[in-house]
């Protein structure tokens, strides 16, 4: 394990994929739906540094 990691810090990680093409009409649906779910969460962040997430409208089942 000590000399993959090694080896990941000099050559880096094994997937190197081209983030310059296109997105499918599938992928650009798929990112749609994703980001109409985060919009109905918030996270809260209380006093000792902690955060959790709530639902920004309880009574909205949309999405649910």
């Amino acid at each position: 394990m000590r000399a993959t990691g090694r080896l990941r810090a000099i050559f880096g990680p094994a997937n190197r994929s081209s983030l310059g093409h296109e997105m499918t009409q599938e992928n650009k649906n798929l990112l749609a739906q994703r980001e109409a779910e985060s919009q109905q969460w918030e996270t809260i962040r209380r006093a000792d540094g902690s955060t959790y997430v709530v639902p920004k409208n309880p009574g909205d089942q949309s999405l649910r």
